[in-house]
């Protein structure tokens, strides 16, 4: 038996439901490569000893192949299917007849809420690697403008690990290279716990701010007089 719990986004966001299934579990595992976790993972207080495991571990058959014989958890920031490596390993662990329970927990797109925007009013989710010397990937540019051109609100996930300094750099940079012009934006910090922090203001102004990770950038398209009523004082500390 293998169960996927979601922790939510801060570490007291996990459900009685997702404590009630680790009893059950000899084994419980953390995925710790799609997110900067925002708290030290000791401040879960779980009760039960956590391994953490990288991309090659997750996406190999060691958890099918453990959960064969016992019952397993692995543990995952936010809502345990957002990301898609995770269905892939639901898929191969119900081809390998194992059994499987996803647990569910606040995801980012529950946070962004706090924003204001309307939620079924976004488009297509989209990311932002962190540039190299010989890659700039600039395709979640194209994302931005096929939701504008449905009047969609754009949500941009950033790779594990890229500061907000080099992430707004390279917003900038890419959206000057693909012609796209970006009034105000919003950065959101910390969404889901004490130190959430969500900002919408020009880009040259919120260079000056100071971001803590996990980020994310959301480029609002039309506004409704409530979702702007909400955005003006959301920079209001």
């Amino acid at each position: 038996m293998l169960y996927l719990i979601g922790l939510g986004l801060n570490e007291r966001g996990i459900s009685k439901e997702g404590l009630l299934a680790l009893k059950k579990c000899s084994k419980v595992y953390l995925e710790n490569y799609t997110i900067d976790f925002p708290y030290d993972t000791n401040e879960l207080h779980l009760d039960k000893e956590i391994t953490p495991l990288g991309r090659s571990e997750v996406e190999s058959n060691k958890l099918i192949k453990e959960a064969k014989s016992k019952k397993i958890a692995l543990l995952v920031y936010g809502c345990p299917l957002f990301a898609t490596t995770h269905m892939t390993l639901v898929k191969d662990a119900e081809k390998a007849g194992v059994r499987v329970e996803v647990i569910y927990a606040a995801s980012i797109f529950d946070g962004i809420a706090e924003t204001g925007l309307q939620l079924y009013k976004f488009g297509k989710i989209t990311s932002m690697p962190a540039w190299t010397k010989n890659y700039h990937p600039e395709s979640f540019i194209d994302i931005i403008k096929e939701n504008q051109s449905i009047k969609a609100h754009s949500l941009i996930l950033l790779d594990i690990g890229m500061s907000f300094k080099k992430a707004i750099e390279q917003l900038e940079i890419a959206s000057k290279n693909k012609e796209i012009l970006l009034d105000k934006i919003i950065v959101c910090s910390n969404i889901g716990n004490e130190r959430s922090k969500i900002r919408y203001d020009t880009i040259e102004e919120l260079k000056k701010q100071r971001f803590e990770l996990p980020i994310c950038f959301i480029i609002p398209e039309e506004l409704h007089f409530l979702e702007k009523e909400v955005l003006e004082g959301v920079g209001e500390d």
